[in-house]
């Protein structure tokens, strides 16, 4: 991570404000390739052509024959499809697929470059239904790719205009900085083929590079950065998760039975967490290392905050903060088969999210649960995030700990979507962060209007991710 924190510091130290633009190529800069047609039929139906064109064109690097054949297959593929059908089939694309490519190196210099008031911008030679989902989720506003020809509506199949590909993906850039006057500050890409865009930075940075570019680079003393590769799971991790739920049965029912003498349930309720999850973990082989451990102690009882990226999210933090502590979560869990039985058991309440006056009724006991001495782990961005960084918050959480006179404490999880996947039950071995955070009182907000509050919670974890803290 040195040349990428470089990087960083670079950025931090630099020039601020919309006049100094930050340019990221799309594919093999900010998402990682992707294989083609077998992927596609494995996210879309079988024969499903305009998928596997749209999935396949995502890639490293490339060929002008590459490109060539993409362009080929977009005139053939896509033709008479509307740019509704399109835009669907982007977005179920990105939630399938290319989220889970999307390089967490990418999102930190992302954010950094948006920290600073930089115009940021993302272009490719592809298409705004294959870049626009991503750049929605990254919070960036200015895409350019190559545009497709449309008559009412409907794609006619050629570009309109010429393809940003090498030289033009450059004048594209140039003209948008002219207009927008700013200056091309930095250019993030990994291919020679977008040579002449990097020659259009001050600071031009190699991402991956290819051999070529990489030659390049070094006779040029650019900045060289190393992602890490985003791959699809292999066997290995197949078995290893396979192995890791036997664990999660194996340890609860162990964890249960050991405790069971106290005849307590809470006592034999945290029995079943702390050797359900200390078992799965071992069996993935994944390490957490956290920061903050004394804040996971006391005070007790509190409203525990943390980002939800991964699945596995329930197993982390039930082992952070062993013990003594339940949770919140939607009612589809209850109906898990393997989740389901294990958080009833200790005592999770569900929530049906689509109808706000049952939620809210719902979360009535969880008040008495905390001033009974129980605390509460909840998951205040409501749903899994698509990327590193941390979603709007919602409310509920605050009002609870308010009303039960207790502070609320952020817990920061760092790595677990590399662990697995947003949607993925596939676990990889690894290292998962965490951070505890000193406790915050909420006694004096107002229920009434607490968006700032709330909102500077949410930037708390944020600057968490964007600055982690020592041991």
């Amino acid at each position: 991570m040195g040349d990428l924190d470089a990087a960083v510091a670079a950025i931090r130290s630099g020039p601020k404000g919309p006049h100094i633009a930050a340019v990221f190529d799309f594919g093999g800069t900010v998402v990682d390739g992707l294989p083609r047609r077998s992927l596609a039929r494995k996210v879309f139906r079988r024969g499903d052509a305009p998928a596997a064109t749209l999935l396949g064109g995502i890639r490293r690097g490339g060929t002008d024959g590459d490109y060539s054949r993409f362009l080929r297959a977009v005139e053939q593929d896509w033709a008479g499809s509307t740019e509704e059908d399109l835009e669907l089939l982007g977005r179920k694309g990105f939630r399938k697929e290319i989220y889970g490519r999307l390089f967490p190196e990418a999102w930190r210099l992302v954010r950094e470059h948006q920290r600073a008031g930089h115009t940021v911008v993302l272009v490719s030679e592809l298409t705004r239904y294959q870049v626009e989902p991503a750049a929605e989720q990254l919070g960036i506003q200015h895409v350019l790719c190559t545009k497709l020809a449309v008559e009412d509506g409907v794609v006619i199949g050629r570009p309109e205009g010429d393809p940003l590909w090498r030289g033009e993906k450059a004048a594209a850039v140039s003209e948008f900085a002219a207009a927008a006057e700013a200056e091309i500050g930095y250019v993030y890409a990994d291919s020679a083929t977008d040579l002449t865009l990097l020659d259009l930075a001050d600071v031009p940075t190699a991402v991956d590079p290819d051999p070529e570019l990489a030659e390049i680079a070094a006779d040029r003393g650019w900045p060289v950065l190393r992602f890490r590769p985003r791959l699809a799971p292999r066997p290995i991790d197949y078995l290893r998760t396979v192995t890791g739920f036997a664990a999660l049965l194996g340890g609860a029912l162990f964890g249960v039975v050991r405790t069971s003498y106290t005849r307590r349930r809470q006592r034999m309720a945290d029995g079943l967490m702390h050797d359900a999850t200390t078992a799965t973990l071992a069996a993935i082989k994944v390490r957490l290392r956290v920061v903050g451990a004394e804040h996971a102690r006391a005070p007790r009882p509190a409203v525990f905050l943390f980002n939800h990226q991964s699945q596995f999210d329930v197993i982390i933090v039930p082992k952070v903060l062993d013990g003594a502590v339940t949770g919140i979560g939607k009612k589809e869990l209850a109906k898990h088969p393997l989740f389901g039985p294990l958080m009833r058991f200790v005592g999770v309440t569900f929530i049906d999210r689509t109808n706000t006056e049952r939620a809210k009724a719902a979360l009535a006991p969880v008040v008495s649960t905390l001033r009974d001495g129980l605390s509460i782990a909840v998951a205040p961005e409501g749903t899994r995030s698509y990327t590193p960084g941390v979603g709007p918050f919602k409310k509920g959480a605050f009002h609870i700990a308010i009303q039960a006179g207790v502070p609320v404490i952020p817990v920061v999880i760092r790595n677990a979507g590399e662990i697995a996947w947003r949607d993925s039950p596939i676990a990889r071995s690894g290292v998962v962060d965490v951070a505890v955070l000193p406790p915050i009182d909420v006694s004096g907000w107002d229920p009434a209007d607490m968006d700032d509050e709330v909102e500077g919670v949410r930037r708390l974890f944020e600057q968490t991710l964007l600055n982690w803290p020592r041991a």
